[in-house]
């Protein structure tokens, strides 16, 4: 008979079996992976996602070295889809790359100025100290028109000459 079934840090059961309210005996399957004490609210949203059964059969058929990735990528998911039933970390991604879009229109206007400007040899603006220069920078909010973006740096362009 064992005297301890927990898992082998010791120390009360992982945050899986703490939540499901079991035995965490030695060999569990989610101990590595959710301790005893963040590993709860971790664990839940996985449980409330996934399933148990389906999170213990996937980390079964993965190989032991990949398993944290693949914990921290259903934690991830998990945790997105409880904030966004629809899209989970979709909507998070959509809205990041919406962000590069816009932000790689910015740049390529703005060194479209820049360049326009050294072929006129018209003078450049003084240089910015790093407090002034984000003091100065634009919020770009990823719903801007990208024809009101090149405005809005149009005119802060020409108030700097």
């Amino acid at each position: 008979m064992e005297t301890k079934n927990m898992r082998s840090g010791g120390g009360g059961p992982c945050g899986a079996c703490k939540f499901l309210r079991r035995k965490c005996v030695k060999g569990c399957i989610f101990a590595p992976y959710f301790d005893s004490e963040q590993g709860m609210a971790h664990f839940a949203a996985v449980h409330k996602v996934f399933g148990a059964s389906n999170a213990s059969k996937l980390l079964l058929t993965i190989p032991p070295n990949k398993r944290l990735e693949t914990v921290v990528t259903l934690c991830y998911e998990a945790l997105a889809r409880v904030r966004d039933p629809v899209y989970g970390c979709v909507g998070h991604i959509f809205t990041l790359q919406q962000q590069a879009v816009t932000l790689q229109a910015e740049l390529a206007y703005v060194q479209a100025r820049i360049s326009t400007l050294q072929q006129h040899h018209l003078p450049m603006p003084p240089t910015q100290t790093p407090s002034q220069a984000e003091a100065s920078s634009v919020c770009i909010d990823p719903s801007i028109d990208i024809t009101d973006l090149c405005n809005v740096l149009d005119q802060q362009l020409d108030d700097s000459m």
